[in-house]
């Protein structure tokens, strides 16, 4: 039937501004380029995003074959010999460095010389080309020491350098790889086939990638929903957990949407699809997780730049250190201490530990419904002096509900309920359906029969034989109508906190009021009691009456308040508190907010399970959960704090082990040989790596305590 409600609100009660819910209008990610594919995994190592097959399981084959011609090399090591106190001595003994390390050199050292190429060619020298340059300075030394040239026996030092080397990239690439497999993981929350209602209403299965928009499909129990859409038949409790984080089912039913990759727990449920392959949530969600695994920060700038200035750093040292041990007249100590500073130089933990840690965070955050497209933004959140919520929709439900009823004298608040929930009974209109659920709620509720719009007054419909009628002041008005002498001391009180107030009346007589407001989310006054626990002053803004806006900041606890702002407008009161020196987050629902999600130092929008590629916010929420925000703030300090760590220990290591490396201390007896130069260097990777893995213990769970 029409919807019998128009005009149902008095406009005394302060009614939302025009597009303050505003939430059909997203785009199920179309504007996030280049989906999961487009993500190069590994591009900080230079040479690694410019060679096919820099793969984990390259490495490991690489590793473990220069493991096997590694240990002759080391075993029949005059050196070696001579620390453990053994002879062996046979045919073809001097051939053996020659031609497995030969073997070792360009077999097991492959990757890193054609790397190296790759950063001269482009000239942005960084790690590759340092363990390049160190491998074939080794090579040649060992070369000439065959050739009779020079008396090192520098063969065995090579064939370690670069197994140890290929170990160290094996194990540093299997971390990123398990950090990104989060994609993966995401993408195997599909079903390989839909089963497609047809007609006729038969049931047939089809591969994924037959279904179109507009079809209905059959989602059993247990089953995985196929693509995003709306609920047309049935009811059922989902688990959307992988979508938004949230570890409980939640009830869907018919008009309700639904997103592809979750589950039905309980109940058969028929969905017509809405939007199928790149359009839906899930791959919008793999593509911004890929987006922010790839993308650069400022502290991997500062990374990628302080590996360049290594470079040139290792290269100077190498040739000083070169020059002066040759001048000393040890020609053997100038080779192998300057292969050392190559070695020791090479900046691989630095290289590791910026993407690693982006890796692991963003992946971490995934999980638990937290959406990073821009690793800027998350840097930024930890800095955040304030946070901007947009009220309706984030810190409240944007839907209203009855929070009050009041009866007149002689009569009783489920009486008033019950009337009023079955005058409503056949109406659509937002806060009918509140008043049916309250009504309902208390029990049964008789038939309204002869149902009749009053346009801009309210509903009117016969009830046990009378009728009755629900509506504003207009419809008190109109009917010389007055509120008891009991009941306007209630109403006014309502009114001041912005509630609108609705009369139900009965024949010539008013038999209660009932009061309605947008309801508060639950978990929105733990948010913002975290934030400011967390030393981060909580606003609002809305295009609400000040009532309004007063009463919910007055609920929640909130330090200021931007009331009667028109959607346009949003992004100056942002301006205006960037102005005052804050650093400003911006929390809303993405559709007209986005203005101000743009403007804001972090713009964060919550509550987007299907609308995953909001192009104006740099994170986005995957659940309408307000707590999420506090999580964001712990993961930003969490992630940079671990970025810092490694930058720190990445970079000391090479400023203390360089010198070392260099003979600066040969004088007291402590020397480094280029084997053992790169023995410390993986211990450094290791140590970075190990601390980025701990990153997997920051709790994102809503509600969890805030990071200091």
């Amino acid at each position: 039937m029409p919807d019998v409600h128009a005009g149902h609100v008095p406009t005394e009660t302060g009614d939302h501004a025009p597009g303050e819910h505003g939430h059909a209008t997203h785009d199920h990610g179309a504007h996030i380029p280049g989906g999961a594919a487009a993500h190069g995994g590994h591009d900080h190592h230079g040479g690694h995003g410019a060679h096919a097959g820099h793969d984990p399981e390259t490495f490991r084959r690489r590793f473990w074959l220069s493991l096997v011609l590694t240990v002759p090399l080391v075993v029949t090591s005059e050196m070696v010999m001579d620390w453990f106190g053994y002879e062996l001595d046979f045919y073809g003994i001097d051939t053996i460095g020659p031609v497995l390390g030969s073997a070792v050199f360009w077999w097991g050292g492959w990757p890193f010389l054609a790397g190296g190429v790759a950063e001269l060619r482009s000239r942005r020298p960084g790690m590759m080309l340092l363990i390049a340059m160190a491998l074939v300075v080794a090579y040649g030394a060992s070369m000439a020491s065959s050739a009779g040239w020079f008396d090192l026996d520098f063969w065995w030092e090579l064939a370690a350098l670069v197994t140890i080397m290929l170990l160290g990239h094996w194990q540093e690439m299997k971390a990123v790889g398990q950090a990104q497999g989060a994609l993966a993981a995401l993408a195997e929350l599909l079903p390989d086939e839909a089963e497609r209602v047809g007609a006729d209403g038969t049931v047939a299965p089809v591969p994924l990638a037959e279904l179109a928009v507009g079809d209905v499909v059959l989602v059993r129990p247990g089953g995985r929903v196929p693509a995003d859409g709306v609920v047309v038949d049935g009811a059922a409790e989902l688990d959307e957990s992988m979508i938004t984080g949230e570890s409980r089912p939640v009830p869907r039913g018919p008009g309700d949407r639904v997103v592809a990759g979750t589950v039905s727990t309980d109940s058969s449920i028929r969905v017509r699809v809405e939007a199928v392959g790149d359009d839906t949530a899930l791959a919008g969600i793999q593509r911004l997780v890929a987006e922010a695994q790839a993308s650069s920060s400022r502290a991997q700038a500062l990374a990628d730049r302080f590996a360049a200035l290594l470079f040139y750093v290792a290269t100077a040292a190498g040739a000083v250190t070169l020059a002066v041990w040759a001048a000393l007249g040890d020609t053997g100590d100038a080779v192998a201490r300057t292969v050392t500073v190559l070695v020791i130089a090479c900046p691989h933990a630095l290289g590791l530990a910026i993407p690693l840690v982006i890796a692991i965070s963003t992946a971490v955050s995934a999980r638990a419904g937290i959406l990073v497209k821009d690793r800027l933004a998350l840097e930024r959140m930890r800095t955040v002096d304030a946070v901007l919520f947009d009220k309706t929709g984030t810190l409240t439900r944007g839907a209203h509900v009855v929070t009050d009823v009041a009866a007149a004298a002689g009569h009783d608040v489920d009486e008033v309920l019950r009337l009023a929930g079955a005058v409503e009974s056949e109406s659509e209109h937002p806060l009918a359906r509140a008043i049916v659920a309250a009504a309902t709620a208390r029990g049964p509720l008789p038939a309204g029969r002869d149902v009749r719009a009053l346009a801009g007054r309210g509903v009117e419909a016969t009830v046990d034989g009378e009728r009755c009628a629900v509506g504003g002041p207009a419809l008190l008005r109109e009917r010389g109508l007055a509120v008891p002498d009991d009941l306007a001391p209630v109403v006014a009180a309502w009114q001041d906190r912005g509630a609108a107030v609705l009369h139900v009346a009965r024949g010539d007589e008013v038999v209660g009021v009932l009061a309605l407001e947008d309801e508060v989310r639950p978990e929105a006054r733990q948010a913002v009691a975290e934030l400011r626990a967390a030393g981060v002053r909580v606003m609002m803004i809305t295009g609400d009456a000040r009532q309004v806006a007063d009463a919910v900041a007055a609920d929640l606890g909130i330090d200021e308040v931007f009331a009667e702002v028109l959607p346009e407008d949003k992004d100056a009161a942002v301006v205006e508190l960037q102005r005052r020196g804050l650093t400003v987050a911006m929390v809303g629902d993405g559709v007209n907010d986005a203005p101000a999600l743009a403007r804001a130092d972090v713009g964060i929008a919550i509550g987007a399970g299907t609308d995953v590629a909001i192009e104006s916010a740099g994170v986005v929420l995957a659940s309408s959960d307000p707590r999420g925000v506090t999580s964001v703030v712990r993961l930003s300090r969490a992630s940079y704090r671990k970025m810092v760590q490694n930058l720190a220990w990445a970079a000391g290591y090479n400023v203390l082990a360089i010198p070392l490396a260099a003979g600066v201390l040969a004088w007291a007896g402590v020397t480094l040989s280029p084997a053992v130069g790169a023995v410390l260097m993986s211990a450094s990777t290791i140590v970075v790596a190990l601390n980025a893995q701990l990153m997997r213990r920051v709790d994102l769970s809503p509600g969890a305590p805030a990071a200091a």
